[in-house]
């Protein structure tokens, strides 16, 4: 009961909210409560995410507009929302999961400009039946003027995070961006530790137990998972020996890094984000 009165209430809602919206153009679409996925289900939430990523998206491109933008672990769609001021005159953006129910959702519930793959590989949290083989994205070389990921890489084992970040470069332009999110296990992170722990060493808040990177990712040195994920690609914090693995096996470069707030200090989103380029 509780439930349905809750999707009444925010199917409710959204309707009249769509009727109050003045100034922002990329709202519009976003889904009801049960097509809201990828770790966050509020309205507001989503709401929240799409203007930061908005807003990175516009730092971090040159031109601001006829782009060509390749979003890896699409869900249903909140990056794309984010990336459609970006798009308009001549660009396109392409959404790739590897859950085809969320790419059925993303064909249905977004057009002109959008397209969106599923790519037919597993993963033991969100694809588990698929192929076991790793796939290079369906998308042409040095293609992309941005490669986004939203908390993708938080859920990649060691093999399979350098063999798509290799993928990043292949498919960036040579003057390409990417934005991709971590839990990187850097400084800032053991010095959270301290900072989350009291004298007994018990941490201070049940949400902060969940963020403690102590289990080695299948014996893996720098990917990291935690003691309460049922598979390690719940959850994988990289050390920064780990990102500069995935630098060198790409070639790429960090060209920015955003800390993020989840290690209890001031950011811009709750995830580590860098950005990439060539």
């Amino acid at each position: 009961m509780k439930n349905r009165f809750f999707r009444w209430l925010d199917n409710s809602f959204r309707k009249i909210d769509r009727e109050h919206i003045r100034r922002t153009n990329n709202i519009q679409h976003i889904p009801d409560f049960d097509n809201r996925r990828g770790g966050k289900t509020s309205y507001a939430e989503w709401a929240h995410v799409i203007g930061i990523f908005q807003t990175l998206i516009y730092q971090t491109l040159e031109k601001k507009t006829g782009n060509n933008i390749l979003d890896i672990g699409c869900g249903t769609g909140l990056l794309g929302m984010s990336s459609q001021p970006f798009i308009a005159e001549g660009g396109g953006y392409t959404g790739i999961d590897v859950m085809i129910k969320d790419i059925e959702f993303c064909k249905e519930h977004y057009q002109a400009g959008y397209s969106f793959i599923h790519l037919n590989v597993s993963n033991p949290t969100y694809a588990k039946t698929q192929s076991a083989l790793l796939q290079p994205w369906p998308v042409a070389d040095e293609s992309q003027d941005l490669v986004t990921a939203l908390s993708v890489w938080t859920h990649l084992n060691e093999t399979d995070a350098v063999f798509y970040f290799k993928e990043i470069s292949r498919v960036l332009k040579n003057d390409g961006k990417a934005i991709i999110t971590f839990f990187l296990l850097n400084d800032e992170y053991e010095e959270s530790l301290k900072r989350r722990s009291n004298a007994l060493g018990r941490f201070h808040s049940t949400n902060q137990k969940e963020w403690i990177f102590e289990v080695p990712a299948y014996n893996s040195e720098n990917w990291y998972t935690t003691i309460h994920a049922k598979n390690p690609e719940d959850v994988i914090g990289v050390t920064s020996q780990g990102i500069e693995q995935l630098l060198t096996a790409s070639g790429l470069k960090i060209i920015r890094y955003y800390p993020g707030n989840w290690k209890e200090i001031p950011g811009v989103f709750f995830q580590d984000i860098l950005i990439i380029g060539k």
